[in-house]
């Protein structure tokens, strides 16, 4: 008697593939779940708007004497300064925080193209910044703009630079989310990517201005912060910054060249 073989054929299970808005969508969701979200774009308003108008209203009549020796364009988004700590914050968390619950690892089993997943978290960070950026300078810039008008000294959307800083304020925010998350990509630790990046933008951004000669001048130019900021203000306080173009350039590419070792790094390691 003949015996027969039979093969038990099974099929192998694929995960499904994911389109790109599928992706999108669903960090999108992910990113304004968790109340950080929530709280960090409010803080940014409160910070960014408030502090803009106070010091306006504090500052006005100083800035119409004679004895004002800085520029007006400087405090329409003076707020903003402090509100980057609130696009720093996010952007970290956007990333650290999946790692820290572990949630990391769902989101690579749901989506395994990992490139996919990283632009996804990256349009969805940087386009709530930038929009948060530029209406939280907005309103800043037309509180604080009233106390400037009734000492005849309030700037129009018209004039030099202050449509380009309320813009640039976004981009600037959006670009600090970006780096924050790429360094976040890089730790994988929340404490440790606010410490770098904090520490780069509030304390080093500062410190190279102690460094003496044309190193000191160039090095404090190209900082991180410095470069960027310079965006999202009509007129500095420091006239020796790169212009505001030129400035933002820089920063773009750094920012740029951060991601992209973050991303090999996120492609090449486990979850």
């Amino acid at each position: 008697m003949t015996v027969v073989g039979t093969h038990a054929w099974t099929r192998q299970e694929t995960p499904a593939r994911t389109s790109g808005a599928t992706t999108l969508r669903a960090e999108w969701i992910k990113f304004w779940t968790v109340r950080s979200t929530t709280w960090s774009v409010a803080a940014m308003f409160v910070l960014g708007a408030g502090l803009t108008a106070l010091v306006c209203a504090t500052s006005a009549g100083w800035l119409a004497s004679s004895e004002a020796d800085e520029p007006v364009g400087a405090f329409i988004t003076w707020g903003m300064m402090f509100a980057q700590v609130t696009a720093i914050v996010l952007g970290t968390l956007a990333v650290t925080s999946e790692y820290g619950t572990g949630m990391i690892r769902a989101t690579l089993s749901a989506t395994p193209r990992r490139g996919e997943v990283l632009a996804a978290k990256a349009a969805v960070l940087t386009g709530t910044l930038f929009v948060a950026g530029v209406l939280t300078a907005l309103a800043g810039y037309l509180a604080g703009n009233w106390f400037l008008d009734r000492e005849g000294i309030g700037l129009a959307l018209t004039d030099d630079g202050v449509l380009r800083a309320l813009v640039g304020s976004g981009l600037y925010m959006a670009g600090l989310g970006l780096l924050a998350a790429a360094v976040g990509l890089l730790v994988r630790h929340t404490a440790a990517a606010l410490s770098i990046v904090l520490g780069l933008v509030f304390v080093v951004g500062n410190m190279t201005m102690l460094l003496p000669g044309a190193w000191g001048e160039w090095t404090t130019k190209l900082m991180p912060g410095n470069a960027g900021a310079r965006i999202a203000t009509p007129e500095s306080f420091n006239p020796l910054l790169l212009d505001p173009w030129a400035g933002f350039a820089v920063f773009a590419a750094e920012v740029a060249v951060v991601l992209a070792v973050a991303a090999a790094a996120f492609s090449r390691r486990d979850a």
